[in-house]
């Protein structure tokens, strides 16, 4: 059996998301990263189902 490869945070990503976190305004750019980033690590694909 193998295991899934644990997805990690850049460095980068991590400031970008304590930057947002502050409160601090972020670029247009610097958001579509930040999400990009988010969503590439989401390992249940499509919509959840209430928690």
């Amino acid at each position: 059996m193998t295991k899934k490869a644990h997805k990690e945070s850049s460095d980068a990503m991590s400031e970008l998301a304590s930057r947002a976190l502050r409160g601090e305004k972020l670029t247009d750019a610097e958001v579509k990263s930040l999400a990009g980033s988010v969503l590439s690590q989401d390992e249940t694909k499509g919509k959840r189902t209430g928690k």
